[in-house]
């Protein structure tokens, strides 16, 4: 059966005053289920509330818009209140119990990208929900509640019925939420947008890392992830990923030409992509991408830690590594033209500016 790695926009899952949720479906992107990956959005609007909830899945969240703040309880320790801004990266392992709030005019908008091979359904995430009429409270009787937390019947069915909203709410503008502590970010959250770079390359491009050192709750969620900048007409490289990982990548901004080239040669993908688009590179297939005039940036993970990439071209490339005579016979070209292939790219960038 032939691939279909064309990039998808997610779907309205549930929503309501407060904001709604979206997910991309396996359904549509068969390679979420296949590789095991789940990838959602949430969009919560003025004083909307994503009621707490505990997830089956490791994910990364990455803030796309607007400001807010985030509830953050790791098994067994004190909540943290953090204030949230676009670019912020947070790493959510399993059995972090989070709550998402928007008390700005602005929209909040929130991508999460994890791994799915512990959860109840391959490539989607199943969140559970600690409140709401689809609470874990609603599904015990009122005695079990009751003995449970030491509560008479009248608070028990307080407790259960007074919410009738699901997953998002809108909370009046006169109730007083939480306000973020100094130093609650520090250990949980990374601006990629402020962070030192990891590569920049002068009008080609810039990247921003997550890793153990910058962001440790990386190492519990178990995958890594990147923030990638290109310059208007910039290319990144031919590359793929040699230890066997897949890339998830999201348009955050911009647009731009994606091609991807697998088994025997055969280009599976070429596409326009523009920002909302999600779509998946399977392991060791070659990607590359080329922005438009205004720039493209996109968020990924990869399913390992730590992931190891080759390019194909600049430098370090391997085909600067083979003996010329192999390439000439590889290539089935004269000296003169090998030559010339091997002469191009000297620089040892994966960004490449467009030629003057």
């Amino acid at each position: 059966m032939e691939l279909d790695l064309s990039p998808r926009l997610p779907k309205k899952v549930y929503g309501v005053d407060g904001g709604s949720y979206f997910a991309w479906c396996p359904e549509e992107l068969p390679m979420l289920r296949d590789g095991n990956i789940g990838a959602a959005k949430l969009a919560l609007e003025k004083y909307g509330l994503a009621l707490p909830r505990y997830s089956d899945s490791s994910k990364v969240a990455y803030v796309l818009q607007g400001s807010g703040t985030a509830g953050i309880v790791l098994p067994e320790k004190e909540e943290k209140v953090i204030e949230i801004k676009k670019g912020d990266s947070i790493a959510l392992p399993f059995g972090v119990v989070t709550w998402w709030f928007n008390n700005a005019d602005t929209e909040l908008v929130i991508l999460f990208l994890g791994e799915t091979h512990k959860g109840h359904k391959a490539g989607q995430f199943t969140d559970f929900y600690l409140t709401g009429s689809n609470g874990i409270f609603t599904g015990f009787s009122t005695e079990f509640v009751g003995r449970a937390w030491d509560l008479d019947e009248t608070i028990v069915k307080k407790l259960v019925g007074s919410q009738t909203g699901n997953g998002i709410v809108k909370v009046d503008a006169s109730l007083k939420m939480p306000s973020p502590r100094k130093g609650d970010r520090e250990g949980f959250v990374l601006n990629c947008l402020e962070a030192p770079l990891d590569v920049d390359i002068k009008d080609g491009g810039r990247v921003v890392v997550l890793n153990t050192k910058n962001l440790p709750l990386v190492g519990e969620v178990g995958f890594g992830a990147d923030l990638v900048r290109i310059d208007g007409h910039s290319m990144c490289s031919p590359g793929f990923s040699c230890d066997s990982a897949l890339q998830v990548t999201y348009i955050v901004g911009g647009s731009g030409r994606v091609q991807v080239v697998g088994a025997d040669g055969k280009r599976v993908l070429e596409t326009h992509v523009k920002a909302g688009a999600l779509f998946i590179v399977p392991r060791f297939f070659v990607v590359s991408k080329i922005a438009d005039s205004d720039g493209l940036s996109w968020f990924s993970i990869v399913t390992t830690p730590d992931p190891i990439f080759t390019h194909l071209a600049g430098k370090t490339s391997v085909w600067k590594a083979l003996s010329p005579e192999v390439l000439q016979a590889a290539f089935n070209v004269a000296p003169e033209v090998e030559k010339a292939f091997r002469s191009k790219r000297t620089s040892d960038a994966i960004f490449f500016p467009p030629s003057n």
